[in-house]
């Protein structure tokens, strides 16, 4: 993967799942990743790892929810290797529970991590690609923005935003830059295997159907894979949204 060696990529929620494996594909083909996420010891032993594989990393505690913690991974990235290529808004939360239950506090979670966690990164990142006049978005959408189901009506509204920034970002990006939507289908992450997520569902009908999908579960280097993809295009190819999901996810 020549175009992603040497580029310097942000990745939000890089502790875990999705995240970690795009550190380590990314770091991989010789991208320089800066890692950020709210566990520090998790951050260390991927940083670790990609370094002992002889790859480059960086990384800080940074929680989403703060717009000074995504300006200062934007300038980490800066102090430590020059400059910053791509910023990958990855960092979400996934409760399921029915609207009865009024998890209200819940509900302002999601909409702060998933909706204004990925505003806060476009806006630490947005100036530093327009005074280059070149940088990447990748936003991490879901499927859920597709096909909205019982109990995931919040998290399925979270993802609708996220595509719908996403595309007014890309219209107004101009010809420098690129925004590309990553909708991942049911993949086998920290936030999809809680089982007090699944506890919480009191439908049988769906709390069925999710414990099913446990089996049927992407692994996240499927969605990794996808993140490559679009950064490897050339610089006037601009991928703008992927859906990955499970041939047997209906």
């Amino acid at each position: 993967m020549t175009r992603i060696k040497d580029k310097v990529v942000i990745i939000t929620g890089a502790s875990g799942g999705i995240g970690e494996a795009t550190a380590m594909l990314l770091a991989e083909s010789g991208a320089q990743v800066v890692l950020g996420a709210r566990r520090l010891d998790q951050l260390e032993a991927i940083a670790s790892r990609i370094e002992k594989s002889g790859g480059k990393a960086a990384y800080q505690v940074a929680d989403v929810r703060r717009s000074e913690d995504l300006s200062e991974l934007v300038q980490l990235a800066h102090e430590k290797f020059g400059k910053l290529d791509v910023l990958i808004n990855n960092a979400g939360v996934m409760p399921m529970s029915p609207f009865d239950d009024l998890r209200i506090e819940e509900w302002g979670n999601m909409i702060d991590i998933n909706i204004k966690g990925v505003l806060y990164g476009i806006a630490a990142a947005l100036p530093t690609f327009r005074k280059q006049r070149s940088g990447h978005f990748i936003n991490i959408a879901s499927t859920a923005a597709y096909r909205i189901l019982p109990n995931m009506s919040v998290y399925a509204g979270t993802k609708l935003a996220v595509r719908a920034i996403s595309e007014g970002l890309r219209q107004e990006a101009g010809d420098k830059l690129r925004v590309t939507i990553v909708s991942p289908g049911f993949t086998s992450t920290p936030g999809s295997t809680n089982s007090d997520a699944l506890e919480a569902i009191k439908d049988p009908e769906m709390k069925a159907k999710l414990e099913a999908y446990q089996n049927i579960a992407l692994s996240p280097y499927a969605i990794a894979k996808a993140i490559a993809f679009a950064i490897e295009q050339p610089e006037e190819v601009d991928v703008s949204e992927i859906v990955v999901r499970p041939t047997a996810q209906g």
